[in-house]
């Protein structure tokens, strides 16, 4: 069964499995502190729990749950290890916390999965003069991967070179205009 659970400060909803649903409505802390019922939204996307604690001193202190953390280190600790230690999502939806899709990632790999800084739109295309150069970090140094006449051309050049490198974790630009993915 899956469980849509309203956040607090957004109109959006974070997707859990029954199995995780279960666990957080019946750990007695989670229980206590109303953990499924005080998810917000944080400002990377991701749902998180947070409560701020006085402190015996008169200082608070704030306590912050990233929910898609806190389930793959219950659920999926066995994925982990010293290169795949970083939490992420599969479909890119950080509020899609069925255990599914939560996968344990290198630091490699969550940087490829980050949206792009380009100002083209495309991860790895970059306009000098009138043509569009493709680009690829290969071992942190920069392979030049054509001239192209649009940055459509460029993405799919950036697209098929990340597939052959990186595999199933390499980023592909989702082209605009209707164009394919990849060149097959």
């Amino acid at each position: 069964m899956l469980y849509k659970v309203k956040l607090k400060n957004a109109d959006d909803h974070v997707l859990l499995d029954d199995r995780v649903y279960e666990w957080l409505t019946t750990e007695p802390y989670y229980v206590q502190v109303n953990l499924v019922n005080n998810l917000r939204k944080h400002s990377s996307g991701c749902a998180v729990f947070q409560k701020t604690w006085k402190k015996a001193d008169g200082g608070y202190k704030t306590e912050t749950l990233y929910l898609h953390k806190l389930i793959a280190e219950k659920f999926l600790n066995n994925a982990r290890s010293k290169e795949r230690n970083l939490v992420g999502c599969k479909n890119g939806n950080k509020l899609d916390c069925r255990l599914e899709n939560i996968v344990y990632r290198s630091r490699a790999s969550a940087s490829r999965k980050r949206k792009t800084s380009s100002k083209v739109g495309y991860t790895g295309v970059y306009k000098e003069n009138n043509r569009f150069r493709a680009v690829i970090s290969i071992n942190r140094k920069a392979v030049h991967l054509g001239m192209f006449t649009t940055p459509e051309e460029a993405a799919l050049a950036y697209n098929k070179k990340s597939k052959e490198l990186f595999g199933e974790e390499g980023k592909v630009n989702v082209l605009k205009k209707g164009m394919k993915k990849e060149d097959d």
